[in-house]
C-alpha cells in the first residue's frame, strides 16, 4: 500500500497540468520540493516549470534565520537582484520558476576552479548584494527580535550573535543527546570561549544583505550559461565580509582562484559602499575560523543522523562518517584550541559508542 501523499505533494498535483508529471521530492534537507508545469486553470500565462517548496517537519536547523518569510524577501529582491528565479503567487500558493539546468557542483565539483564566465557572474551577485541595505528590506518581516540583532555596522556584535546561536541552539540544545560524543571529540563549553578569543578584534563595516549560503549546490547553471542563485532562506543583514568568508568556506576554490576572488571582491565592495572591505586581511581569517568551528558542530550531528537508518545504527556507514568528522575536526582544531584531536580510529570508536548509548536511551 502506497503511503499517503504529503500536503505539499497534493498542492503540487492540484496546480499541475497532470499529477503524474510532478517531479519530486527534489533533493533537499530542510524543504520538500516539487517541480511541475502549471495547468491552464492555475496559470495559463506562466510558461515553463515551476516549483513549490515548503519546510519539512523534523529536520534540525543549525543556522540563524533573519527574515520570517523567504518568499516575502524574494518578492522585494526581484527588482534588485537579477539572478533570483521569478516568484509569483498562484492559486493561493507562492511558487518559484524552476530553472532547467544543473547545479554548479554537478558541473564543477568542490575544489575545482569555475570558468571565467561563472566567476564574473558570482562577483556581480556580490555587487548587487552589497548594494542592498536595511532600508531596502524594511517591508519584510524579521524573524529575530530587535534585541538579538547587532546595531548596523557593528561587525563584532554581529559575529558574537552568530557564535552565541551556535553555542545555544546547536551545542547546548543537543547536549542531552551528544554530551558524551562531544566530550570524546574534545569539545565543551570552553571551546566557545577559545573561539571568541580567536576571532576578537573585528573592524566595523557597513551592513548589507547577505545570502549567507552561496555554495555550488545553490548556484544553477542554465543552458545559456547564466548562473542563478537559489535557496535564500538564510539571508540576513550583516557584515559583508561574512558573506565572502562563507562563500570561500563552502566553495573550496583552488588557491589561485580564491586569491583572485578575494582581490576582486574587495575592489567591488569599496566601489559599492566605502568601508565594506575595511580590515579584510585580518578579519577574513577570523571569520573563516568561525565558519570552520560552526561546521564542526553541525556536521558532527548530521553525520550521526546518517548513521541511524530506520531507527537502527548502521555500522556499514561508520567509516565514511568517521572520515567526514575527522576532516571537519582537524579543520576546526586551531579555532577551537584542540591541540591533540582524536585519530580516525578514535573518532570511529566514539561514534560507535554514541550509537550504542543513543539506542539504549531510545529503548
Amino acid at each position: 500500500m502506497s503511503p499517503e501523499p504529503s500536503a505539499t505533494r497534493r498542492r503540487a498535483s492540484d496546480l499541475s497540468d497532470h499529477s503524474n508529471a510532478v517531479e519530486g521530492p527534489l533533493r533537499g534537507y530542510h524543504h520538500e520540493t516539487y517541480a511541475f508545469f502549471l495547468s491552464a486553470e492555475a496559470g495559463a500565462d506562466f510558461k515553463g516549470r515551476w516549483k513549490i517548496r515548503e519546510p519539512r517537519e523534523g529536520p534540525l536547523w543549525f543556522d540563524r534565520r533573519c527574515f520570517k518569510s523567504e518568499y516575502e524577501l524574494l518578492y522585494q529582491l526581484q527588482r534588485r537582484i537579477d539572478v533570483i528565479p521569478e516568484v509569483a503567487p498562484v492559486g493561493g500558493v507562492d511558487l518559484q520558476r524552476f530553472v532547467e539546468g544543473v547545479t554548479l557542483g554537478e558541473r564543477y565539483p568542490s575544489g575545482e576552479a569555475v570558468p571565467r564566465a561563472v566567476f564574473e557572474q558570482i562577483l556581480e551577485l556580490f555587487r548587487q548584494l552589497i548594494a542592498v541595505t536595511s532600508s531596502d528590506t524594511l517591508l519584510v518581516k524579521r524573524k529575530c527580535k530587535a534585541a538579538d540583532r547587532a546595531e548596523a555596522g557593528d561587525s563584532k556584535g554581529f559575529l558574537e550573535r552568530l557564535i552565541l546561536f551556535t553555542q545555544e541552539r546547536v551545542y547546548d540544545r543537543n547536549l542531552p543527546r551528544y554530551k558524551g560524543l562531544f566530550a570524546d571529540l574534545g569539545l565543551g563549553p570552553n571551546s566557545f570561549e577559545y573561539l571568541r578569543k580567536r576571532v576578537e578584534g573585528l573592524k566595523d563595516r557597513p551592513f548589507c544583505l547577505l545570502h549567507a549560503d552561496l555554495h555550488r549546490e545553490n548556484f544553477i547553471l542554465d543552458s545559456e550559461g547564466k548562473v542563478w542563485a537559489i535557496d535564500w532562506e538564510l539571508a540576513m543583514l550583516g557584515d559583508p565580509l561574512y558573506d565572502l568568508a562563507t562563500h570561500l568556506h563552502l566553495m573550496q576554490y583552488p588557491v589561485q582562484q580564491e586569491r583572485e576572488i578575494i582581490q576582486r571582491w574587495c575592489a567591488i565592495a569599496e566601489e559599492v559602499r566605502e568601508g565594506s572591505s575595511q580590515g579584510w586581511d585580518e578579519d577574513l581569517p577570523r571569520l573563516l575560523a568561525y565558519k570552520k568551528a560552526q561546521s564542526l558542530f553541525t556536521d558532527v550531528i548530521r553525520e550521526t543522523q546518517s548513521l541511524v537508518v530506520m531507527g537502527r545504527f548502521d555500522r556499514r556507514r561508520l567509516r565514511v562518517a568517521s572520515w567526514k568528522v575527522w576532516d571537519v575536526l582537524w579543520a576546526a582544531a586551531e579555532p577551537l584550541g584542540l591541540t591533540s584531536p582524536p585519530s580516525l580510529l578514535e573518532i570511529e570508536a566514539a561514534l560507535l559508542r554514541w550509537g550504542r548509548e543513543d539506542a539504549a536511551a531510545r529503548t
